[in-house]
């Protein structure tokens, strides 16, 4: 699967700029030809001005339509990093699957919230994890701070998966988190992992990280960006993976028998 990462510039409560920024760079993108598009988290608002339920898009109307048009226009598949989602007194921070034909694939609501920021406070956490097919390829989704907890890629890595999405909003104070954690999704699971982080500042002025990538599942970086605009592409070969599981099959020697209880 060839993938295009927009690492774009976020305008913080800017959702009418931002969707311009979506539309200009999906089109530079579609020269590689790409397969699917990723966008980073919260790309109409960024991350994230208060309060949310003022800025929050209804039943992700807005960004749906948006999604969807751009994924009929260039018949391609988009992973639609995350929005604002606003479902009756609740918000979400949901991300949405469109297939080529512009159709919606799946929604996958960020299941750990990030409290340092209050983030907990300001959304409602999601219950479930997501697996979903785009062109025959098994594929799954996590949201920024969800890289964090091991056990979610490990659960969609036993589901199948052979690439993690990933959308984020993180900021340079911690690159060295980010760049560790994504790679060692991608080695510990044996799956391509595309990451794609915002550029820009947060609403308190701070920097965000960029450097999105591209993964494989030896750990080698096909694709990495700088911190400011960029367009990543790589092709994410299924035979890459099979090679590397053959050589060394790390989920077949788990031994769960000795991990019981961790969930205490």
């Amino acid at each position: 699967m060839k993938v295009s990462i927009l690492q774009m510039p976020i305008l913080p409560g800017e959702p009418v700029k931002n969707t311009g920024t979506l539309y200009r760079m999906a089109g530079q993108a579609m020269h590689d030809r790409p397969d699917t598009l990723l966008l980073p988290e919260l790309w109409r608002l960024g991350f994230y001005p208060k309060p949310i339920r003022d800025y929050a898009d209804p039943d992700g109307s807005d960004a749906r339509a948006t999604l969807s048009r751009l994924a009929q226009r260039y018949q391609v598949n988009i992973v639609g990093g995350s929005v604002a989602n606003a479902i009756g007194p609740q918000v979400f921070n949901s991300c949405y699957v469109f297939d080529r034909l512009g159709r919606q694939v799946t929604t996958y609501h960020k299941t750990h919230l990030f409290s340092p920021s209050g983030e907990d406070q300001d959304f409602t956490a999601g219950d479930k994890l997501v697996t979903f097919q785009l062109d025959g390829v098994t594929c799954g989704v996590l949201i920024c701070y969800d890289i964090r907890f091991p056990e979610l890629a490990r659960r969609l890595a036993l589901e199948g998966i052979e690439i993690l999405f990933l959308p984020a909003a993180w900021p340079l104070a911690r690159l060295i988190h980010w760049q560790t954690l994504i790679r060692a999704r991608a080695i510990e699971n044996q799956i391509f992992v595309a990451a794609c982080n915002e550029a820009g500042t947060l609403p308190s002025g701070e920097p965000l990280a960029g450097h999105s990538a591209l993964i494989d599942p030896w750990g080698e970086i096909l694709a990495e960006a700088g911190e400011g605009e960029a367009i990543l592409f790589a092709n994410l070969r299924p035979v890459i993976r099979q090679q590397i599981r053959q050589s060394m099959d790390i989920l077949n020697d788990r031994r769960p028998d000795l991990y019981r209880g961790l969930d205490r």
